[in-house]
C-alpha cells in the first residue's frame, strides 16, 4: 500500500482544525453547563454561537461564557432583558421597559443589539407592536420572531414577525391554551419553534404557527436547539446570600414529540 504524502496529511489536519463545529456541538449537547457566578436577577434566556461561546441573559446582566460556563465577559444592562438570540456575530435581546401582561398594552419594547465579541451595544430598535411586553426572540427562515407576555384568561399566544431591519411583518396567533405570563423563551429547530413558559409548559409550534404539542416540562428560563433531536434547557437557582445562578442541561426529543432530560436528570 502506498503511504500518504506528508503534505496530504498536513492538509487533512488543517482541514479538521478549520471545522470545529462537529466536536463543539457534541460537547455542548453532551453534558450540563454551569454558568459561572451569581447575579442579582434570575436567568431569562440563553443562546450560543454554534462554535465556542454561550450567551446568558440574567435580566440585568448580560453574560458571555465559553462552552464550559467560564465567564469571558459580562456587562450590566437595563432591565428587563429577556430571552436572546445570536445571529451573524451579534446578540439580539428582547427588552421591555414598561408593563408586562397588561391587558391595556402599556409595554415599552426595544430590541437591543450587542457585538457578540465584546458585548458592546451597537443599536436598538423600537418594536411597539408587542402589546403585552417583549420577553424573547429567535431567528427563523429569514425573519425575527418576538414573543412576550399575556394577560390572565387569554387562551392564545402571539408571535410578532420582523425582517432583518426590524420592519414589522405582522402578528401570528396560535391557539396554545393559556400559559402563565405568556411565553418566556423561544428557540428554532430550523423549521419549528419550541417555546418555554412558566408553570412547566413546553410548546411545540410549527412554522405556520399551528400547535404541534404541549407538555409539562421546565424550560421557562430558556432553551437551545443544538442539532436534530438534541436540545439544552435551563435551570435557575437562588441563594439568599449569593443571589441567582443558572445552568444548562442536555435534553432529547421523545417519541411523542416532547423533551426529556438526558443522563437520567
Amino acid at each position: 500500500m502506498k503511504r500518504p504524502h506528508r503534505r496530504h496529511l498536513t492538509g487533512l489536519i488543517v482541514a479538521i482544525l478549520l471545522v470545529p463545529s462537529v466536536s463543539v456541538a457534541a460537547g455542548l449537547g453532551g453534558k450540563p453547563v454551569n454558568c459561572e457566578g451569581w447575579y442579582p436577577a434570575h436567568l431569562q434566556g440563553v443562546d450560543w454561537d454554534r462554535r465556542n461561546s454561550i450567551y446568558w441573559s440574567f435580566t440585568t446582566v448580560l453574560v458571555k461564557t465559553d462552552l464550559a460556563g467560564a465567564v469571558v465577559q459580562k456587562i450590566d444592562v437595563p432591565g428587563h432583558h429577556g430571552d436572546l438570540c445570536y445571529r451573524r456575530g451579534r446578540i439580539y435581546v428582547a427588552v421591555n421597559f414598561g408593563s408586562f401582561n397588561d391587558p391595556e398594552g402599556n409595554a415599552d419594547n426595544d430590541v437591543l443589539v450587542y457585538d457578540a465579541r465584546n458585548l458592546e451595544l451597537l443599536s436598538r430598535h423600537d418594536i411597539p407592536e408587542v402589546k403585552h411586553g417583549a420577553g424573547g426572540m429567535t431567528w427563523q427562515k429569514g425573519r425575527f420572531i418576538v414573543i412576550g407576555g399575556l394577560p390572565d384568561g387569554v387562551e392564545e399566544n402571539y408571535f410578532y414577525e420582523y425582517d432583518s431591519d426590524f420592519r414589522y411583518l405582522g402578528r401570528r396567533v396560535t391557539q396554545t391554551g393559556h400559559t402563565r405570563l405568556g411565553i418566556q423563551a423561544i428557540t428554532s429547530s430550523g423549521t419549528d419553534l419550541w417555546c418555554g413558559c412558566y408553570g412547566n409548559a413546553l410548546l411545540h409550534v410549527t412554522d405556520n404557527f399551528t400547535m404541534a404539542g404541549r407538555w409539562e416540562f421546565d424550560c421557562g428560563y430558556g432553551l437551545i436547539h443544538i442539532r436534530r433531536d438534541r436540545f439544552m434547557v435551563t435551570r435557575g437557582f437562588q441563594d439568599d446570600q449569593k443571589g441567582r445562578a443558572g445552568m444548562l442541561l442536555p435534553a432529547r426529543k421523545q417519541g411523542d414529540g416532547g423533551l426529556l432530560l438526558s443522563e437520567g436528570r
